[in-house]
């Protein structure tokens, strides 16, 4: 995390080339495992538990899905093999400064010059976006609003015209970039899907992502209790542990029964994307927001059982409270996601 890469690229060649995780959702026609959402659950807990320095949640649940969901087969035939084999590295590239995660925050527009088009904006907080070979970049059509309109493109991110900066965010553990396009000319062979028909591709990458980040959360939330039950064990004052006094007894209770909770969330809404129920949308929305507060809440409590060294870099916990609140905004707090649900039920 102390680097400006953000990972270690001899672990990450590991983690596409040998342990194929990169691979998990690809088909078996593009190199890939072809496996379902329930197996990428169960791998983005541990990732979450062990706060994972790596370009996966950006390449894996973001880019790929938007490749699967809406890319032609030639695009798939030449991008999916190496995302598989671990060689290439992809991002999606949507939010603008205006930081909204709805498609009237998409404001960029693309200019339709011949067979092409002109792109001119800036994408912010882009996960992984200063070192990712890939961008997929969301622009709309001019004159266009809301869901209507909006275009999906892909192109090397080494494209004339694109200028990337890593920017400063309190979690270190997770890279976010300012990409800036002026003038980048994008060929029509780079949109994905039809021309205006982005937004239900878009939309529902950023379901299928929630539902991958809520097992993160789940997974950096069970390791909060962890620490602090162990430490509670270890940790004695008034010549007794800490883990005996009934105050620290009751919230480390009080996380289980949240991490519990959130476990149920976040396996039902990965069985919903993995036979693709229609529920998917409302339950991703319900994942989201549910383990958001609760990894928060565990990491906030093991912070103040853990003490005042709980903020120091002897101990882990400050880092999982940073990845907890930065977790907490991707993608959309807890409140913008009731809102969803609500919505999605027709409320």
């Amino acid at each position: 995390m102390q680097t400006d890469t953000g990972y270690d690229s001899a672990v990450w060649r590991r983690i596409g080339a040998e342990l194929g995780w990169t691979a998990l959702l690809i088909p078996e026609a593009y190199g890939g495992l072809g496996l379902a959402y329930v197996e990428l659950v169960a791998l983005m807990e541990e990732m979450g538990s062990a706060l994972l320095c790596a370009p996966f949640f950006s390449t894996v649940c973001l880019a790929t899905n938007v490749l699967l969901i809406g890319a032609s087969e030639e695009q798939r035939q030449q991008y999916l093999p190496g995302i598989a084999a671990g060689g290439a590295t992809a991002t999606v590239a949507f939010i603008e400064p205006n930081g909204r995660w709805d498609a009237s925050g998409i404001e960029m527009v693309a200019h339709q010059q011949g067979d092409g088009f002109i792109l001119n904006g800036t994408k912010t907080f882009v996960i992984d976006g200063h070192t990712a070979d890939l961008l997929i970049v969301a622009a709309r059509r001019g004159g266009s609003q809301g869901v209507e309109g909006i275009h999906l493109f892909v192109l090397p991110a080494n494209t004339p015209g694109i200028e990337r900066r890593l920017l400063p965010t309190m979690d270190q553990t997770r890279k976010q970039a300012q990409i800036i396009l002026r003038d980048v000319r994008v060929p029509a062979a780079a949109l994905i899907g039809n021309q205006g028909d982005g937004w239900p591709i878009l939309s529902q990458t950023l379901d299928l992502a929630a539902v991958a980040l809520s097992a993160e959360q789940l997974g950096g939330a069970q390791r909060c209790l962890d620490m602090s039950v162990d430490y509670a064990k270890q940790r004695v004052q008034f010549g007794r542990p800490i883990g005996s006094f009934q105050a620290i007894k009751h919230k480390c209770a009080d996380m289980l029964l949240r991490v519990e909770s959130a476990r149920s969330a976040s396996y039902y809404a990965g069985w919903a994307a993995s036979v693709q129920d229609p529920e998917l949308p409302a339950l991703a929305s319900l994942a989201k927001a549910y383990c958001s507060d609760a990894y928060f809440h565990c990491a906030a409590e093991s912070l103040q059982i853990h003490g005042g060294v709980g903020f120091s870099w002897e101990y882990d916990v400050h880092l999982y409270f940073k990845r907890a609140k930065s977790s907490e905004t991707l993608l959309g707090d807890a409140t913008y996601h009731r809102e969803l649900v609500a919505q999605r039920i027709g409320l």
